[in-house]
């Protein structure tokens, strides 16, 4: 066989791994976007949640409880914050599209913020005393949307002793008259850590609690009633 003979050969081989490669990657969205939740109005965006739910299950064999949303209407979901796994934990324990309220670090990493602009995500600049994602978060939640966010305002292990929760939560549920629904995370394999704790299987928990009807309460009192479900575990002791 000729030279020429052989690039041929070597292209059509090529091809063929390319149209392998590229009807295997059909197949896995068709099953990643049948796995999808929820209806985020995208294929995209479906085929992502979907490959989240299947990464958890498969990879980390997840135990998570559904958290129980309203069909429709607004929605305040929180959690204990302890690992880069977390987020990924809660939109898999939602029937409905979740917008996460995140640092605006972590929203601009490169590489990462397509997909956080994709997942409609909330940016905050803990840095300044700006509140613009307060009122962006707001007009979700006036849209009829689920927004999640975490309580502590960082990664805070049981270790350190119970969270100070903060009051962004009590306000956002007062004014929009938003439930909340609380979840506690634990089991996670690498705790502290954001990326690693992702890609390190473990076998993480999510109980997911009953709404607490926060906009009925004071902001005090809503705290105190998330306070047992976010810091349980920690060095005081449940609740």
């Amino acid at each position: 066989m000729n030279h020429t003979g052989v690039a041929t050969l070597l292209w059509l081989v090529f091809g063929l791994l390319v149209l392998v490669a590229f009807g295997a990657l059909i197949r896995i969205g068709r099953e990643a976007n049948r796995a999808a939740g929820c209806d985020w109005g995208h294929t995209l965006t479906n085929v992502i949640d979907g490959l989240n739910r299947v990464f958890l299950r498969t990879w980390h064999h997840c135990d998570i409880q559904t958290v129980p949303l309203p069909a429709e209407g607004p929605a305040l979901v929180v959690a204990n914050h302890i690992s880069g796994l977390d987020p990924l934990l809660i939109l898999a324990a939602c029937r409905r599209p979740v917008h996460f309220i995140i640092a605006r670090e972590e929203y601009e990493r490169f590489g990462l913020n397509w997909l956080f602009r994709l997942g409609e995500c909330i940016p905050v600049d803990r840095s300044s005393r700006d509140d613009s994602a307060f009122r962006a978060a707001r007009d979700a939640l006036d849209a009829g949307k689920v927004v999640a966010l975490f309580p502590s305002g960082r990664i805070h292990l049981p270790e350190e002793g119970p969270a100070r929760l903060r009051r962004g939560v009590a306000r956002l549920s007062r004014l929009s008259g938003a439930p909340v629904f609380p979840c506690h995370i634990e089991g996670v394999r690498l705790p502290g850590h954001v990326l690693p704790a992702v890609i390190i299987p473990s076998h993480a928990r999510l109980r997911a609690f009953p709404p607490i009807d926060c906009p009925s309460l004071r902001e005090r009192e809503c705290l105190d009633r998330l306070d047992p479900i976010i810091n349980a575990g920690t060095r005081s002791g449940e609740g």
